[in-house]
């Protein structure tokens, strides 16, 4: 049963990935597709954090240093309840940046 809910969660990863991406008519859905799974594991099962309290000492930290990955951070920051992440905001900076770019 804990695989079924796992691949579910990982498959909802992947779909955030296509729509936003999709949405900002925009993006490199690459990376975070083919790195939810690692991205939900270490999320759901291994770090330790506290959205409720976002500057915890002793809170465990990811760091992603590919640019172009950087939607898999937002993305799972916002699944794990952080307030300050949100999906929708990084979908109108990346939409405004585009516009700006071309």
């Amino acid at each position: 049963m804990q695989a079924q809910i796992d691949r579910r969660c990982v498959d909802n990863m992947r779909m955030l990935t296509v729509d936003s991406v999709d949405t900002a008519k925009a993006g490199h859905p690459g990376l975070p597709m083919g790195l939810a799974e690692v991205g939900y594991v270490l999320w759901r099962h291994a770090m330790k954090y506290n959205p409720r309290n976002a500057n915890w000492f002793n809170r465990d930290r990811f760091v992603l240093s590919a640019g172009h990955g950087c939607l898999l951070q937002y993305i799972c920051l916002h699944l794990a309840g952080y307030d300050s992440i949100q999906v929708h905001t990084y979908l109108l900076t990346y939409i405004h940046t585009s516009l700006l770019s071309s």
